[in-house]
C-alpha cells in the first residue's frame, strides 16, 4: 500500500517550485493533491502533470479567498502552508506598501487561509508551515523575508497547542537556498541573481543549492505517519547553512 492511499493534501502555491516538487510527490505516493497558485498556466501545466490534480486559482494575499478556498478544497488529511512571496528591500527602503505585500501573503495569507480550513481538517491530521531559514539567517536586504518567516515560526508553536485537542500535529519546515526562480520573483536581475547565488554557496558547507525536491522529501516524511510523534518541531534543510 501506498504512503499515501486514500488522503487528501492540500498545498498552496502549489504551481511551482517547492509547492509543486511536494504535490507531484505526493501524488506519486498515493494521495489526492488540491493545489492553488495565481498564474493559470502553471496551474494547467500541474493538471497536465499530475493525474487527479485539483488546481484551483487562489490568491493568499487577497484576505476574502482564504473562505473560497475552504468551500472549493473539501475535506483533508493534511495541509502544506507553502505560499509565500519575497522582494529583497534594504532596511532603509522599507515603505508601508512593501511592508504590507510581504506580510499580507506570508504571514496574513497562511493565518487567514488556516483560520478557514480548521473546519475541512481531519482530526488527527497534520499541517506543514514552510518557513525559512531567512529568519536566522540575517540577510542583507532581507529583513522584510525574514521577519515574515520568524512570525510563520511563532505561528507554528502556539497553533501547535491550539490543534493538540484535535490530535493535529503542527511542523514547519525552514529551507535553505534553494534552485528555484526565486531570484526573478524577487526582482534580482540576472548578474545580480547570479552574483547572489555564487554569495549564498560560499556559506553553505554543501556547496550548492538545494532542490525542491529535497524539501518536498522533508515536506512528505512530516505529513506522513512516519513522523507520528513530531510535533511542534522545525525541520531545518539547508545544506548545514544555519550551522557554519
Amino acid at each position: 500500500m501506498a504512503r499515501f492511499e486514500g488522503k487528501r493534501f492540500l498545498v498552496t502555491g502549489g504551481s511551482g517550485g517547492i509547492g509543486r516538487a511536494t504535490a507531484e510527490l505526493l501524488a506519486s505516493e498515493g494521495a489526492e493533491v488540491v493545489v492553488t497558485g495565481t498564474n493559470e498556466d502553471k496551474l494547467q501545466s500541474v493538471r497536465d502533470a499530475i493525474p487527479g490534480v485539483k488546481a484551483l486559482k487562489n490568491d493568499s494575499s487577497d484576505p476574502d479567498a482564504a473562505k473560497t478556498l475552504a468551500e472549493e478544497a473539501g475535506q483533508l488529511d493534511g495541509i502544506f502552508l507553502n505560499a509565500g512571496y519575497a522582494v529583497m528591500v534594504p532596511h532603509d527602503e522599507v515603505s508601508t506598501d512593501k511592508f504590507e505585500e510581504q506580510f499580507h501573503v506570508n504571514v496574513r495569507g497562511p493565518m487567514l487561509q488556516m483560520s478557514a480550513l480548521s473546519g475541512q481538517l481531519k482530526d488527527g491530521g497534520t499541517i506543514v508551515v514552510n518557513t525559512s531559514i531567512a529568519q536566522y539567517a540575517g540577510m542583507e536586504g532581507n529583513s522584510l523575508y525574514g521577519a515574515t518567516k520568524g512570525a510563520l515560526h511563532s505561528y507554528v508553536r502556539t497553533l501547535t497547542k491550539e490543534m493538540a485537542k484535535r490530535k493535529v500535529r503542527v511542523n514547519a519546515v525552514a529551507p535553505g537556498p534553494i534552485s528555484t526562480d526565486f531570484g526573478s520573483r524577487a526582482g534580482m536581475s540576472k548578474d545580480e541573481e547570479k552574483k547572489f547565488q555564487e554569495e549564498i554557496t560560499k556559506q553553505v558547507p554543501l556547496g550548492r543549492f538545494g532542490e525542491a525536491k529535497e524539501i518536498a522529501t522533508a515536506v512528505a516524511f512530516l505529513l506522513s505517519d512516519d513522523a507520528s510523534y513530531v510535533n511542534g518541531a522545525e525541520l531545518i534543510v539547508d545544506g548545514g547553512m544555519s550551522g557554519r
